[in-house]
C-alpha cells in the first residue's frame, strides 16, 4: 500500500488555505489543486510498502512521538518551487515550528532507513503543498496571482500528533486513510 507520514492540519487551517486556492483559481492556470480535506504537512513519503513494513513503521511512529514534544506551527507565506516566477509546486510556508518539523522529519528518516526504506535525495523542507502545476498554460497569470497573495497573519495551531496515512490513488484524486496516529509528548 502507498503510505506517508504527516502532520494533519486542523479544519480552520485547511479552510484558510482553501480560500487562498480559490483566489488563485481565478488565474485559470492549468493546476491540480490539493483537495482541502487532504492538505497536510508531509514529514516522510514512504511509497508502496507491505503490511510487515507498515507494522514496523507504526512502531517507529510511536517511538519517535514519545520522544518529541508538542509544538506550535504557524503559517507565514505562500510560495512556489523551484521559484515564484516558474512555479511547479505551490506551497504554504511555516515559520514557527519549522525547526520542530525538520527535527521530526530527520528523526523519522533515520529510523525508517534502518528498516530498509531509503533516505530522501534532497533535504527536508517544511512546507504544505496546496497545488501542482500541470502545464505552462496561463502561468504568467498564476505568477501575478501568487505575488498578490498577502503575507499570512496569525494562523497558528498546536501540533500534538503525527499520522501514518494510506494513500489510494483514484481518477478524482487521492483518498487518504489514517493507519496510525501517535501523540507527541506533552510538557
Amino acid at each position: 500500500m502507498r503510505t506517508f507520514i504527516a502532520i494533519a492540519l486542523p479544519q480552520e487551517m485547511r479552510d484558510y488555505l482553501a480560500c487562498i486556492q480559490a483566489e488563485l483559481k481565478k488565474c485559470q492556470a492549468d493546476v491540480k489543486w490539493v483537495q482541502p480535506e487532504n492538505i497536510h504537512l508531509t514529514l516522510k513519503f514512504l511509497g508502496e510498502r507491505d503490511e510487515k513494513k507498515i507494522e514496523k513503521i507504526k512502531e517507529i511512529l510511536e517511538e519517535t512521538a514519545r520522544e518529541k514534544a508538542c509544538f506550535s506551527l504557524r503559517l507565514c507565506n505562500i510560495g512556489a518551487f523551484p521559484k515564484i516566477d516558474f512555479p511547479r509546486i505551490i506551497w504554504a510556508g511555516i515559520d514557527a515550528g519549522e525547526k520542530e518539523t525538520e527535527a521530526l522529519a530527520l528523526e523519522l528518516e533515520e529510523r525508517i532507513a534502518k528498516i530498509g526504506i531509503p533516505k530522501e535525495d534532497k533535504p527536508f523542507s517544511s512546507h504544505i503543498t496546496i497545488a501542482r502545476i500541470k502545464s505552462p498554460a496561463n502561468r504568467e497569470g498564476l505568477v501575478q496571482g501568487l505575488k498578490k497573495i498577502p503575507q499570512i497573519q496569525g494562523k497558528e495551531f498546536r501540533v500534538e500528533k503525527i499520522t501514518l496515512y494510506k494513500s489510494t490513488l483514484t481518477p478524482k484524486g487521492p483518498i487518504y486513510e489514517v493507519l496510525k496516529e501517535a501523540n507527541l509528548k506533552t510538557i
